[in-house]
């Protein structure tokens, strides 16, 4: 950083965790806006093992843009169908390929991840491949920040440490329906799944939406004995006091597959849902309302000058080390603004706000600062991660 970049902390007794209501959200890797990150992340870093090893260099793309259109189905006990496929259209800019390579690459990146990630069969998805060249400005600003890379676009990223109660409960929730020991033990749980969790107090209450599969319930008796037996396993993994729920707008007078949540290929995409990349979990696996975020979508964006990308990164790095590593300090929001075409280690603004045990003093406020310089300094670092997919997108 230099002088152009200016620094604020500030500090406050009152932690994040002692307000009185707290919501947060968390989307399991089916559901549709899951799905959409999870694709246009793939699609990314496959863009960057292809640019290095063709060119030795990331070169200009952003691939931050997807729509998943849901498809239709007629589920039914025992086994259904789906009629009409899932379409999955992927959208952004980049740099060419050789041989005419990025639409393929493009189309294997986003198979292949469905592949790995959905149990359902791939081939139920249409993919569309919508990436085009960018820009000659934003081309030529990526070209011109070749040996110190300058940032494309006037942003900011958010980052927060450390998780409060209620935020380690929801990811332990969807940790925990992803597992391969959850699924083994009930086989008719879905890809896709919402964690809710709110806290008024001390009372935490939990809403899961989970898509049952069909071929797995043979009538709405066993649908209702399967959605118990989850509900009581996931309320055991909980800690008390807390309420939980799953598929509340299920007719408990159902005996048919009407007015229940089954579907076909245990996505909601199948017929119920649509997605966009950007509209689900942070890169910290969550959705937080009651805390600072960015609306930004992490997920497609180029880790070598997009600020949206790399910042939010960045941030959530400095709010962890932080807090692990000042004494006194017991949490930690770090903002970071960025200014189109500036070089990314020299942030517009870094904030820093703080909550600490003791009041904030003058040895805190350098030991934060310094932090801050660190990481901006070795920012690179950060970048390289990203490239492999070391961090997560969502």
């Amino acid at each position: 950083m230099n002088d152009r970049t200016r620094f604020v902390i500030t500090a406050c007794e009152r932690l994040h965790r002692m307000s009185e209501v707290e919501m947060c959200e968390h989307k399991g890797m089916g559901h549709p806006d899951s799905l959409c990150d999870g694709v246009a992340e793939a699609v990314s870093l496959a863009l960057n093992r292809a640019y290095l090893q063709a060119y030795g260099r990331i070169q200009h793309y952003n691939v931050d843009k997807a729509l998943l259109i849901g498809g239709q189905s007629q589920p039914h006990f025992g086994g259904g169908q789906v009629l009409t496929p899932m379409r999955l259209i992927l959208c952004g800019r980049a740099s060419s390929l050789p041989d005419a390579g990025l639409a393929e690459s493009v189309h294997a990146a986003a198979r292949r991840y469905l592949s790995e990630n959905l149990r359902c069969d791939p081939a139920l998805f249409g993919i569309e491949c919508a990436v085009r060249s960018g820009s000659p400005n934003l081309q030529q600003a990526f070209v011109r920040g070749m040996s110190h890379a300058l940032a494309n676009d006037t942003s900011f990223g958010v980052g927060f440490a450390p998780y409060s109660p209620l935020e380690k409960q929801v990811l332990l929730l969807g940790t925990l329906l992803h597992s391969a020991e959850f699924q083994a033990r009930f086989p008719a749980a879905g890809d896709d799944y919402k964690v809710m969790g709110v806290r008024v107090g001390d009372r935490m209450t939990f809403t899961v939406a989970l898509a049952l599969i069909d071929r797995e319930i043979h009538h709405a008796a066993e649908y209702f004995a399967v959605k118990q037996s989850i509900t009581e396993h996931l309320r055991a993994t909980l800690a008390s006091p807390c309420n939980l729920a799953v598929n509340t707008l299920d007719d408990t007078n159902a005996i048919g597959v009407d007015g229940i949540y089954l579907t076909v290929t245990g996505l909601s995409a199948e017929q119920g849902d649509d997605g966009q990349v950007g509209r689900g979990n942070r890169m910290n696996g969550l959705i937080t309302p009651c805390r600072s975020m960015s609306l930004e979508a992490v997920a497609g964006k180029n880790p070598v000058s997009h600020v949206g990308k790399l910042y939010n990164a960045l941030a959530w790095e400095v709010a962890r080390a932080i807090v692990a590593e000042v004494e006194g300090v017991e949490e930690a929001t770090v903002q970071l603004l960025s200014r189109i075409g500036q070089p990314v280690d020299r942030p517009a603004l870094v904030a820093v706000e703080l909550g600490c045990r003791t009041p904030l003093s003058a040895a805190m406020r350098q030991a934060v600062q310094n932090l801050a310089y660190a990481h901006l300094s070795d920012i690179e670092r950060t970048t390289a991660r990203l490239v492999r997919g070391d961090l997560p997108a969502f």
